[in-house]
């Protein structure tokens, strides 16, 4: 004999949230958190990486401080190799030794490996506790820090371990923008081009026209204003449509992906010395190949394509260092890799 209790579960609940874009947007955060942005919080964990520290992490941490909630800042190395399940555990060990909670809420303030990171943490400690995003780069601003994807690296992946966790708000700071290096900037003008790619052509018209004002073609920083915040902006909508179609990424979403099977597998083989968005942008260049050698674009916009990563500034070809038969067994590693890589892996030319 046996027995059955079937457990009931049903639910709705609303994952929605705000994306601010603007300039220096502390004061901003300041008041939503006076305002109860996050509900039943004692203390706020503000997370960040060494580079932002100094910039942004330890600035907020005092304003914060000064308008009377208990907080406290904790930071790890910067880069994509720091972006693990060891870092992961560190900064969970430093909480629980300062008494940290249930009742607390995480503040990821930095690029993309950081929301990474500090999302996943997030996700994870005490079962699950509120977060927020400041962005401080362009790469987070278009990807990282939008649609709850969180996750760590390893030796056999990237982003392989991690949990869908939504943030309670993002802030896009515009004016950090001016103080990341131009090889950054660039990085993140890899995602914006593959937002375009993927779902709007107006979108992509306009980086065509706008690119020399972003970054000009001697590889310094112009950032007007007005084109950033289209960007910005631009990238959210696309993000926006799609994962609330998908947000778990089980079918849809996975477009998000596009350059991504090859992109990752080239970031790790590098020992990321590639950026992600220079990876990524050679990932791109690999697959408008591989569709125009399928049929699916046509030689004038496979050439579109690799013309604006390049006045992005950003690299087209796989590294000498890297075999193709290296990258091949590198993308069955991938999480996106189903049923077998279909050929993503083109000729050189």
């Amino acid at each position: 004999m046996s027995a059955n209790f079937r457990v009931a579960l049903k639910k709705v609940v609303d994952y929605s949230y705000d994306i601010e874009i603007g300039e220096t947007l502390f004061n901003s955060l300041i008041e939503d958190l006076k305002r109860g942005i996050v509900e039943n919080v004692s203390k706020f964990a503000v997370i960040t990486d060494s580079k932002v520290e100094a910039l942004y992490g330890q600035a907020l941490l005092e304003q914060m401080i000064q308008n009377g909630f208990h907080a406290e800042l904790f930071s790890f190395p910067a880069g994509e190799k720091s972006k693990t399940r060891e870092t992961k555990a560190q900064l969970e060990d430093q909480l629980l030794s300062r008494s940290y909670g249930r009742d607390c809420c995480i503040i990821a303030v930095g690029g993309g490996a950081v929301t990474d990171l500090g999302g996943f943490l997030a996700g994870t400690f005490g079962r699950g506790v509120p977060s927020l995003n400041y962005a401080t780069t362009l790469l987070a601003a278009a990807d990282a820090s939008i649609g709850g994807k969180t996750g760590v690296n390893t030796p056999v992946a990237t982003n392989l371990i991690g949990v869908f966790h939504q943030p309670k708000k993002v802030y896009i700071d515009l004016a950090a923008w001016r103080t990341l290096p131009v090889r950054e900037l660039r990085s993140g003008l890899a995602e914006t081009i593959k937002h375009a790619c993927i779902a709007d052509a107006g979108f992509f018209e306009f980086l065509e026209r706008n690119m020399d004002k972003v970054v000009s073609s001697e590889g310094e920083l112009v950032l007007d204003r007005e084109v950033c915040e289209q960007i910005a902006l631009h990238n959210c909508e696309i993000k926006y449509s799609v994962v609330e179609k998908d947000e778990l990424e089980n079918n849809l979403r996975q477009i998000l992906n596009l350059g991504h099977t090859a992109g990752r597998a080239l970031e790790a083989l590098s020992g990321y010395e590639l950026l992600h968005g220079e990876a990524i942008a050679i990932g791109l260049a690999i697959q408008v190949r591989l569709a125009e050698q399928m049929g699916f674009v046509s030689s004038d916009e496979k050439l579109r394509v690799i013309a604006l990563l390049q006045k992005a500034g950003l690299p087209t070809e796989i590294p000498a260092t890297i075999t193709d038969r290296m990258l091949i067994d590198k993308m069955y590693t991938d999480k996106k890799c189903v049923m077998g890589l279909y050929g993503l892996c083109s000729k050189r030319e």
